[in-house]
């Protein structure tokens, strides 16, 4: 029967404290969203220590295994997860706990460690080969003699990798036509640059460009 002692017990829930504890670290410092979550990061911690319990708790008891899984399905979730790299972050947290609950703790460290790195590095859009410089532009085009459609085109052409056309909106009011891309920008080009280029062309205004928020 699998019966710890308790500096057994103590070391695991220790060492399950400490590898969460890093987690929550990892995911405040890589976090890039608007709505961050305090409570999120401290149920992170919550998570290892509670799964390490859970462990021990079952032992090598197949029956006391299903017995508690029937429990805790009584247990329902409505919190809604905001970003996918949420999700990555909890079931890390659980199998952080599971090993340090089985006392392998040398797994536990090193497991912390590695995926930690590992978030740091592919969070960083400097070092990431994932990301790309998306963004949604905005811009109207009235219909004055001498204007060009096609420029517009062009300058799109000299700043993006690709863009695509997402609305098209006709304004009575002020005679012109709503332009609505998804564009993506080459590394080397400045959004700025392509305002003011955009700007200069005539029959062009209210030019906007917004960030992706999944990509910036």
């Amino acid at each position: 029967m699998f019966s710890p002692s308790f500096p057994d017990i103590l070391i695991n829930f220790l060492v399950s404290l400490g590898c969460g504890f890093i987690i929550s670290l990892v995911y405040r410092f890589t976090y890039k969203g608007p709505g961050y979550s305090g409570n999120f990061v401290n149920s992170i911690i919550f998570l290892s220590v509670i799964t390490t319990l859970v462990v021990m708790i079952i032992g090598n008891n197949l029956a006391r295994a299903f017995g508690l899984v029937g429990a805790l399905s009584i247990i329902r979730f409505r919190t809604a997860i905001k970003d996918p790299i949420d999700i990555a972050y909890i079931f890390l947290a659980l199998t952080i706990g599971m090993a340090g609950g089985v006392g392998y703790h040398k797994l536990s460290i090193a497991g912390t460690i590695l995926c930690s790195i590992i978030m740091i590095v592919f969070s960083n859009d400097r070092l990431s080969i994932f990301l790309s410089d998306q963004h949604m532009l905005q811009f109207s085009r009235s219909n004055e003699e001498g204007a060009n459609e096609d420029d517009h085109l062009r300058v799109l052409s000299g700043y993006c990798l690709s863009y695509e056309v997402l609305n098209l909106r006709t304004n009575d009011i002020e005679h012109a036509i709503e332009y609505s891309y998804y564009i993506r920008l080459k590394k080397s080009k400045d959004p700025s640059q392509l305002l003011k280029d955009l700007q200069k062309i005539k029959g062009l205004t209210g030019v906007n460009l917004f960030y992706d928020q999944q990509n910036s």
